[in-house]
């Protein structure tokens, strides 16, 4: 058999990451390898994502700019403040039926992105063979690791969760310890139920009636017309062109363009200071995220809501003025509330070279903890971000999409380098990008070192009420006092805490030498390897 050319998977879970990786040594294509692994990671990270939640694509091929694909649930047809109203609720809630106000969309993204490389003349493998990993993991067991424990332990002691959620996640009321092996057997046959009839099945098919009647058991607006007419759908991607790179990421609902901002910000910054030390370079990027997270806070809503102002923001001079209003040697206030995030990044590279960069999530920390019965399926609760203030931005609307912290990134260098990154982490995934990018591409980090160096994360995170500049602790040893004397609160934070979330990358060169890495604050992998034959 002809050796064909290398092959990647990054991941926050080995055992997903391995999976993948085999599939593309195989000859799979990274389409056919992410797909496996978004069911995998559903079943091995249920805190974290769901296949009730949401996902995005970005599909890179060789030549050309990515395909994007919006796999982002709508509201319900019901969904209106009034609806609430009736029913004594001042706000959306957090957990619970009236939390899980949103469509699932990354079932359907399934579909998309085999439409995609099937067009492109990639082999798209049959479905059983690609969750077959997934079905298994639910059926035998996963292990428990110590991130799913703390979760389970916040819902215990929240006292939430629907009594689907607490017979398969706190059995007999205890919540299960790290390596004790967790069965979901419901979630094997509906991930097989997939496998025979595509995502039809979820939306249109044989699972739809058992998906809405527990949802409307459980107090959720959404009927079976909300599923009947969902669809995800391809979108073209934000583009910024800095100096020999392009950039590349998702149009809202997601917080891409604020990813984007801060690099265009802190691009223009870095000219002024071409001698910049360390702190100087996280000074300007903190402060560029200030900036683009109050364009994304005021601009990021549906996308049939957007503001005329939305095709200038990522434009040069819209870029340059922001920056303009950066001081380099002071911090500016600030006092805001941040956004939940537990969701998961991974990418691919497959022996044809094409990339995928995708990140998948239920929001909160098992989004809605409501578990439909029949299923072992956790429901998302995206639905959080929008607002019953009518006046708001992203006030909420019937088959609207929410804000969403969820955004892949991808990279084409002017020298052929190739790169896909992302990570977990709410707020955090715009700083942690930034800091991922800005060390390999303009420091020349080295990709594993890029990830597992210390991070910052600006403003408030889970059950944290402080807006200050978390810094990890060997970052805070070598520049924290000098952040605080420019006027940053500052709090030093253990190393490789979560928090900082779970980021990953895979950068392919031109001579066909791939880096590949995962964070080491995740359980997670990176694999390569040349693949054995192409992708027949």
């Amino acid at each position: 058999m002809a050796t064909g050319g290398p092959v990647a998977f990054t991941a926050p879970h080995a055992d997903v990451a391995r999976a993948a990786h085999a599939l593309l040594a195989d000859g799979a294509s990274a389409v056919d390898a992410m797909v496996a692994a978004s069911a995998a990671i559903a079943v091995a990270y249920p805190h974290m994502n769901s296949l009730g939640g949401d996902g995005f694509w970005l599909v890179c091929p060789p030549q050309g700019e990515p395909i994007a694909i919006d796999a982002c649930g709508y509201s319900a047809a019901a969904a209106t403040p009034q609806w609430y109203a009736e029913r004594g609720l001042a706000a959306i809630p957090g957990r619970g039926g009236a939390a899980a106000l949103c469509m699932g969309g990354t079932v359907d993204g399934w579909r998309v992105a085999r439409e995609v490389a099937g067009e492109a003349g990639l082999a798209v493998r049959p479905l059983p063979e690609l969750l077959a990993p997934a079905i298994a993991m639910a059926r035998d067991g996963i292990e428990v690791t110590t991130t799913l424990v703390a979760a389970c332990e916040k819902l215990a002691a929240e006292d939430s969760g629907s009594d689907e959620f607490r017979r398969l996640f706190l059995p007999g009321g205890v919540v299960p310890a790290a390596g004790d092996t967790l069965r979901n057997p419901e979630l094997g046959d509906f991930i097989a139920t997939l496998a025979r009839e595509g995502s039809e099945a979820f939306y249109r098919g044989s699972l739809t009636g058992t998906l809405q009647a527990g949802l409307a058991a459980a107090g959720s607006p959404l009927a079976a017309e909300d599923f009947a007419d969902y669809r995800a759908r391809r979108v073209a991607p934000l583009q910024l062109d800095i100096d020999g790179a392009q950039l590349y990421n998702l149009p809202a609902p997601t917080q891409g363009v604020a990813s984007l901002l801060i690099l265009g910000i802190y691009q223009q910054l870095r000219e002024r200071l071409p001698q910049a030390r360390e702190v100087d370079r996280v000074h300007c990027l903190v402060e560029a995220t200030k900036h683009a997270f109050a364009v994304r806070d005021a601009q990021v809503c549906d996308p049939q809501h957007l503001s005329p102002d939305w095709a200038g923001l990522l434009q040069a001079e819209h870029i340059a003025a922001l920056a303009g209003e950066v001081d380099g040697e002071r911090a500016a206030p600030w006092p805001r509330e941040a956004a939940h995030g537990d969701t998961v990044w991974m990418g691919a590279l497959d022996d044809q070279g094409w990339m995928v960069s995708f990140i998948q999530s239920v929001y909160w920390e098992f989004g809605s903890a409501v578990v439909i019965p029949g299923t072992g399926l956790v429901w998302n609760n995206r639905g959080l971000s929008f607002s019953l203030d009518p006046d708001h931005v992203n006030c909420l609307r019937p088959r609207c999409k929410p804000f969403h912290t969820l955004n892949p990134a991808a990279a084409r260098c002017a020298d052929g380098r190739r790169m896909v990154y992302g990570t977990m982490g709410g707020e955090g995934q715009p700083q942690t990008q930034a800091a991922l990018f800005s060390r390999y591409y303009w420091e020349d980090v080295p990709l594993a070192e890029a990830i597992a160096d210390g991070r910052w994360l600006l403003g408030r995170t889970w059950g944290d009420s402080d807006n200050d500049l978390k810094i990890e602790e060997s970052l805070f040893r070598r520049i924290g006092d000098e952040l605080a004397a420019r006027g940053h609160a500052v709090k030093c934070v253990p190393q490789h805490v979560e928090m900082m979330g779970h980021a990953g990358a895979i950068c392919l060169s031109p001579d066909a030498s791939v880096e590949a890495a995962s964070d080491p604050r995740s359980d997670g992998a990176a694999l390569h390897s040349v693949a054995a034959g192409g992708a027949a």
